[in-house]
């Protein structure tokens, strides 16, 4: 588990980059916790850095759009999801479980 900030830290809408190779992107969305490979699969961009609506994150650069529940590419340039990551909360503190990142991922 990494651990990313406490849940105080990120409030509703915002986001967080771990500097993790590759990056990692923590959603507070929605009321939930969501993580996201952080590099856009169109072209280098930090998802961090988008725009945020609901349960999509819209990159700065060409606004591609991806949904943080499964990391699908909503809509172009992008063709190709991000990978997701499991998010849990212990004693207040935001952990993302890197290990399992190759699950969620799609092609």
């Amino acid at each position: 588990m990494i651990p990313v900030c406490p849940l105080a830290d990120l409030p509703t809408g915002e986001s967080v980059r771990i500097d993790t190779a590759p990056p990692i992107a923590v959603f507070h969305a929605d009321g939930q916790l969501y993580a996201i490979d952080d590099t856009c699969t169109h072209q280098d961009a930090s998802l961090s850095d988008g725009w945020l609506e609901g349960c999509l994150v819209e990159c700065p650069l060409h606004a591609a759009s991806f949904d943080l529940r499964t990391g699908a590419a909503t809509c172009l340039p992008a063709r190709r999801a991000v990978r997701t990551h499991p998010v849990t909360v212990e004693n207040g503190m935001i952990y993302v479980h890197h290990h399992a990142a190759e699950e969620g991922t799609a092609a």
